[in-house]
């Protein structure tokens, strides 16, 4: 899939992309002094009660695309920080006419901190993330102790983190910082979700890219513990 740059704007294969209302821009975020938003106000009046869940890095969108088909009774948002991903993925899915996803351009963790409230998602989705292999990167890495306990904060009690990469060491790492944050977490074996394809664990492009290339892959799930448990531990 071909993307190129056009001025200020991007094409694939010669035509202009449109993120319609499914994208949302830095430029469209509040102040992040004002604090969290209401992410449902993102969604029509009338879809506004459902779950939401949220996928951080989506890429060309290829997991959301699927997912949200599949389950058209949950919102989705998806945040993605390459510019030129984010607007090929809404692109995407304004296409496809999906009235459950939109996409924010954004630097996940810093959404996540200042834009987001508590307990607002069931679920969060997290599918290979770079893994900046070269250990004086490792500091870039997204998920760490205190990442995961940003996200334990948006998470409804028993909300979950899905877990997937192809790097061995990144997933040591994630496994190593699971356990830092063990009171908040229970950690579950993965289960692939119903819009992946036969024998895929996920279905992103990355996972058939890699899959094609013969690498292996790790999983897991992290299940936010109840409050109660929590407290005992």
């Amino acid at each position: 899939m071909l993307i190129a740059v056009m001025g200020d704007s991007l094409s694939t294969h010669g035509r202009r992309l449109d993120v319609g209302r499914v994208g949302i821009g830095r430029d469209e975020l509040p102040p992040f002094e004002t604090g969290p938003i209401d992410l449902q106000g993102w969604f029509d009046p009338d879809r506004r009660a459902l779950p939401l869940e949220l996928e951080i890095g989506s890429g060309k969108g290829t997991f959301l695309i699927q997912q949200s088909r599949l389950c058209p009774q949950v919102n989705y948002i998806g945040i993605e920080y390459a510019r030129a991903f984010w607007r090929h993925a809404a692109d995407r899915c304004r296409r496809h006419g999906l009235p459950n996803v939109r996409l924010v351009h954004a630097e996940a963790d810093f959404f996540i901190r200042n834009y987001v409230p508590a307990a607002a998602f069931r679920c969060v989705h997290i599918y290979f993330p770079d893994p900046w292999p070269k250990k004086r990167h490792h500091k870039r890495r997204l998920i760490q102790a205190p990442f995961l306990r940003s996200l334990h904060r948006v998470l409804q009690p028993g909300g979950t983190i899905r877990l997937a990469t192809d790097h061995e060491g990144y997933f040591t790492w994630m496994t190593e910082h699971a356990a830092q944050v063990v009171e908040l977490f229970d950690r579950l074996p993965f289960d692939t979700p119903a819009s992946a394809g036969e024998g895929e664990l996920v279905g992103t492009n990355f996972e058939r890219k890699y899959r094609r290339e013969g690498r292996p892959f790790f999983a897991m799930v992290l299940t936010r513990r109840p409050a109660a448990a929590i407290s005992a531990g």
